[in-house]
């Protein structure tokens, strides 16, 4: 991974509808061709961060009221989502959000409608889409409602690429996919990260998937972070096996055990 910052967050702070603070001082960064997950469970305000980086927090009354975003050392809180996109970013929302009534060839040349370089380009990287996902492919004139959670997941990831993006942002890749298919979609983005030089951060509450492919992990809890580091020092790490891969605990044998068991977590002491 290079040495170079691409995304630094500094302790930002989002409000919703004026009074309801979600983020607490996040900080986190991002550097250039790398794959940064952002952990933890539902509320823990993964995709608040996500929107803070992509500036469409504006759409759901929210804003960043303390610290700063910068991407290759320029402010970013003031531009708009259009301005992101034009710089490179590109969110993936959660819930994939294709254009229901459009065919899957359709909904990814949407991705390609800032372009500026012609259509040879587009069509050139409508190609290696294809090649990256081949069932789009074979489904490529199927109406976007007519398709399997997965591949409307890969439809979106790759709309997201037809821009030619910098960094993707992917929120909830592996929300409501069958194993198999999150470990395929994983396996892409860790394809297109080291052919394609795609950076990476992603919001993800399978934490195990998300560590086995990830370089640098960031848990957050009730808007904070909790913990960071490699995501093999993560993966290690006894409390993230416990509290959210599921596995260790020590001397405990049965499940009366577990039920009992009420150790705080230690960060949160």
């Amino acid at each position: 991974m290079s040495s170079n910052v691409l995304l630094n967050v500094n302790g930002i702070e989002v409000i919703y509808n004026h009074v309801i603070l979600v983020l607490k001082g996040v900080s986190l960064q991002v550097k250039e061709g790398g794959i940064v997950a952002l952990l933890g469970g539902n509320g823990a305000g993964k995709t608040t961060t996500l929107r803070a980086v992509s500036n469409l927090l504006a759409g759901e009354r929210g804003e960043v009221t303390k610290g700063s975003i910068e991407l290759r050392g320029e402010r970013i809180e003031k531009l708009t989502t259009s301005d992101m996109v034009e710089r490179g970013v590109i969110q993936v929302m959660e819930g994939r959000h294709c254009f229901a009534h459009l065919s899957i060839e359709e909904n990814l040349l949407t991705g390609a409608y800032t372009r500026k370089d012609g259509k040879a380009a587009v069509a050139a990287t409508l190609e290696k889409v294809y090649n990256y996902f081949p069932r789009l492919k074979t489904r490529r004139t199927s109406q976007a409602a007519y398709t399997s959670g997965g591949e409307q997941q890969m439809c979106a990831i790759g709309r997201a690429l037809m821009a030619n993006p910098k960094m993707v942002l992917l929120d909830e890749p592996s929300m409501g996919l069958a194993p198999q298919i999150v470990e395929e979609v994983f396996e892409i983005v860790k394809d297109l990260n080291a052919k394609e030089g795609t950076t990476f951060l992603l919001a993800e509450q399978n934490t195990n998937m998300a560590l086995r492919y990830a370089d640098y992990g960031y848990i957050l809890e009730s808007g904070r972070v909790v913990m960071d580091g490699e995501a093999k020092a993560l993966r290690e790490n006894e409390d993230v096996k416990e509290f959210y891969l599921g596995v260790g605990g020590g001397d405990r044998k049965s499940f009366k055990d577990v039920k009992s068991y009420k150790r705080r977590k230690r960060w949160l002491a």
